[in-house]
């Protein structure tokens, strides 16, 4: 065997545990060894249909077994993966595939399809598929510094960029999260964050197949049913963001809730309130958190469950095989309390930037990816993340970009001018608030219902203020500072 990539994965583990159960979803159960054979029977089905090394296979759909297939499958043959996300808007699905070239698509029947050269809906053609193409191995080596797959991560220029993440990138971050995480071989994983996201596929979900554990694939989050698998399945480990966490916990199941099986839960995708910690301690839980980014696979900090309370507000210490620095303006090192950016290096961190060969310049100083974020560092290395540089904020766990939304809002013929911040929610941890500047008369839900459809759901502001006039710079960058303390 000459692959070391992600599509070597499932030959390796059928070979080692067969028998064992590998994923588990409402549309079935499978072991290694079957998730192996219909791996190469879908690559074999995907070469059939003109994919070679370097081509881009999507997927739009919600966590599936088909989701994985498709990812092991495109390793297999080379090709490169680009999961989509379901909440995007039709444009910005377009985006996403035009920017990348995808050659084919593989998608659920009930969403959205897109022009694409070739489109696969999951389901009895994507079954018959499979089933009439061989299962016999394919031999193309795919090392660990091939592409692998392309994460679209929304920025501050606007449009998602995609992060171009190696073969190599998200198994060194795998091997991050065994080492921290210490994830067993029996695990079972509950999947209830999105695939399509880094931590949902990269924190959980490749980690424990890589160990030879079970993944349970759930195709959208629901607390009630949440503690039911858990309590079924003996679900010993699982993943969410804040807000995922803070409604299991508000659940009226959850006083009487079975949560033996659990060894431990990860929260990540925005900082954890101290409520939310705490009722899992209570409940004898290990609460561990982390902090992390698409372009770095994304693990970066990680806080143990040991210290979660001890070092309660920060977001860690770095991954094993991941080095992290804070930096002032002239990228030297500040002293423990001082503020400075986060910078970090790793083999866990991406290549670039899908064909943004300018952008990805900007985002690396003498090899170190500069993220943006500001922080600082207490004498024992815990570090605490402070401010975003980059202005992008974070609602329910899904990264929103004020200029994309600034300039779908300021399409509408009634904004003269505009700027979107993120304002504290009880719930999201974070939604949009539109602050615009009137051409004329208009109300907040007119334009509210102007980007019904341009953008995803959690990308449209919750609230919209009007002013005469926005903060600008001298050159005439928007002062975000001065709308927060205002508008806020």
């Amino acid at each position: 065997m000459r692959d070391f990539g992600i599509g070597s994965w499932t030959a390796r583990r059928a070979r080692k545990t067969p028998h064992k159960t590998a994923v588990l979803d409402p549309g079935g159960r499978f072991t290694y060894a079957e998730l192996h054979e219909r791996v190469h029977r879908l690559a074999h089905a995907l070469r059939g249909l003109g994919v070679r090394r370097g081509d881009r296979v999507a997927y739009l759909g919600p966590n599936h077994h088909a989701f994985l297939e498709t990812l092991f499958a495109s390793g297999v043959l080379g090709a490169v993966f680009v999961p989509l996300n379901t909440r995007l808007a039709e444009p910005e699905l377009r985006h996403c595939l035009d920017d990348s070239g995808a050659a084919v698509l593989v998608r659920d029947p009930g969403l959205p399809a897109p022009p694409v050269p070739r489109a696969v809906a999951v389901g009895p053609e994507y079954e018959d598929l499979i089933a009439s193409a061989p299962s016999d191995p394919i031999d193309e080596a795919v090392g660990l510094d091939d592409p692998c797959i392309i994460m679209y991560t929304s920025g501050t220029t606007g449009r998602p960029k995609g992060a171009l993440l190696t073969h190599g990138n998200l198994t060194w971050n795998a091997f991050n999260v065994l080492v921290d995480i210490d994830l067993a071989s029996d695990e079972t994983t509950l999947c209830t964050a999105p695939l399509f996201h880094t931590a949902g596929l990269n924190m959980t979900c490749l980690p424990t197949l890589l160990k030879g554990g079970t993944v349970v694939l759930e195709p959208s989050f629901d607390p009630e049913r949440t503690l039911k698998l858990v309590r079924s399945l003996r679900v010993t480990y699982m993943f969410g963001v804040p807000v995922m966490f803070a409604a299991i916990a508000r659940s009226a199941a959850w006083a009487g809730a079975d949560l033996s099986s659990l060894r431990r839960v990860s929260c990540g995708g925005a900082p954890v309130p101290p409520a939310t910690i705490a009722a899992y301690l209570e409940r004898g839980v290990v609460f561990s958190q982390g902090y992390g980014m698409t372009e770095a696979s994304p693990g970066v900090l990680f806080l143990t469950g040991e210290d979660s309370a001890r070092k309660a507000g920060t977001a860690g210490v770095p991954h094993f095989f991941t080095d992290v620095g804070i930096v002032d303006a002239d990228a030297r090192p500040v002293a423990p309390g001082a503020r400075g950016e986060v910078v970090i290096h790793g083999p866990n961190v991406m290549r670039e930037y899908w064909r943004r060969p300018e952008d990805t310049a900007a985002a690396f100083a003498d090899g170190w990816f500069r993220t943006g974020d500001i922080a600082s560092a207490d004498a024992d290395g815990f570090v605490s993340i402070l401010d975003r540089a980059k202005d992008v904020f974070i609602s329910g766990g899904e990264n929103v970009s004020p200029a994309e939304v600034e300039a779908a809002l300021g399409a509408h013929p009634a904004v003269a001018d505009c700027a979107v911040i993120g304002v504290p929610d009880p719930t999201w941890g974070e939604v949009g608030r539109a602050v615009v500047v009137a051409a004329g008369p208009v109300e907040a839900p007119e334009l509210l219902a102007f980007l019904r459809g341009r953008l995803a759901g959690y990308k449209i502001p919750k609230s919209v203020v009007f002013t005469a006039e926005l903060p600008r710079s001298p050159t005439g960058k928007i002062i975000r500072r001065a709308l927060r303390e205002e508008h806020r």
